[in-house]
């Protein structure tokens, strides 16, 4: 318990480690301040003819659907029908769209919570993962190259007990962090939203979906503190979590895409350890590949899409950090530290 709390005090006192909490809270207050200064209340005239331009609009789905049965049952000619349809209407009937539009949809300069909490969301999450891995890397980094792991090891000499601490200390912190700076970023737009905006609906659905997505959130920060810490413990200095992380985001992530797409591969963006976090995070990730629908000539409709799902995605991202942790707390065990 000791060693974890010096380990708090340490990370806690460590001047990247504040400046990052400032620029976390300094991008929260300008988001804020945004939206505040670019929203305001509808009026009954604005509300009246945003819920008139929704019904119009559902109206026009409908009415697209049934022309689609009408031409696919042969009541109208396919020369008469002048947009194109797919082959299956189902995919354009109203009732299985994820949304239909409302009036918020029709309201422009206003803020609506109900809509726009989960794109927020996901900048929020974007912005824990950068600061979760800096951290991680800073952290653990800054000691090795400084002398002060080995310090550290003339009071408490066991290397693995150390690096254990260390990275709970590193994860229970950036968690912590994490779910005040989420809860109070949420809460701040829900207020604007209350009194500057639209509440939007926020019924059992949505708050459902957004908790799924602040969880899923949550361990990618987690996953991405402790692989900031891996990559770190490895070359021994934080330049060395940065030079991996921009050497994998422009060799593999651009260059290895560009040439998985001159040699035709097939579905080249599972490849892609981006393509797995997106997939984690929203649940489901769908991409295009006309190889997919390359031996189907004929055969009738086909879509040259496939997805990517989270369990899958996650299992990828566990196996790397994972992977990547255990060595580096191999290395660190049989490393000469001085």
């Amino acid at each position: 318990m000791n060693l974890l709390r010096a380990e708090l005090e340490r990370l806690s006192a460590r001047r990247f480690v504040q400046l990052m909490v400032v620029l976390l809270a300094l991008a929260f207050a300008v988001t804020a301040a945004t939206t505040l200064a670019g929203s305001h209340k509808p009026n009954a005239s604005e509300l009246s003819s945003a819920r008139a331009q929704a019904i119009e609009a559902r109206q026009s789905l409908e009415a697209t659907h049934r022309e689609c049965l009408a031409r696919q049952n042969g009541t109208i000619p396919s020369s008469d029908v002048s947009e194109y349809f797919p082959a299956d209407c189902s995919e354009i009937d109203p009732i299985r769209q994820d949304r239909l539009p409302i009036a918020a949809d029709f309201l422009p300069g206003v803020f609506s919570f109900g809509q726009q909490a989960l794109p927020l969301l996901y900048f929020l999450i974007a912005f824990l993962v950068l600061f979760g891995f800096l951290v991680g890397a800073s952290y653990i980094g800054a000691d090795l190259n400084s002398g002060g792991v080995v310090n550290l090891l003339l009071w408490r000499p066991r290397r693995l007990t150390v690096l254990a601490a260390k990275l709970c200390t590193l994860l229970g912190t950036v968690l912590v962090l994490a779910l005040l700076a989420s809860l109070a970023y949420l809460a701040t737009f829900w207020v604007i939203g209350q009194t500057a905006g639209l509440p939007g609906r926020l019924d059992g659905d949505f708050w459902r979906s957004l908790g799924a997505v602040h969880g899923r959130g949550l361990v990618l920060v987690l996953l991405a503190s402790a692989l900031g810490f891996a990559i770190a413990t490895l070359g021994r200095h934080t330049s060395a979590a940065l030079g991996a992380a921009a050497a994998y985001a422009v060799v593999w992530e651009l260059g290895g895409r560009l040439v998985l797409e001159i040699v035709d591969a097939r579905r080249p963006d599972q490849l892609m350890l981006s393509s797995h976090i997106g997939a984690w995070l929203t649940g489901e990730a769908r991409f295009f590949d006309p190889q997919v629908c390359a031996g189907n000539f004929g055969n009738g409709y086909c879509e040259s899409f496939y997805s990517l799902t989270w369990g899958p995605a996650l299992l990828v991202l566990l196996v790397l950090t994972g992977g990547l942790t255990a060595a580096a707390f191999a290395v660190f065990r049989r490393r000469d530290l001085i």
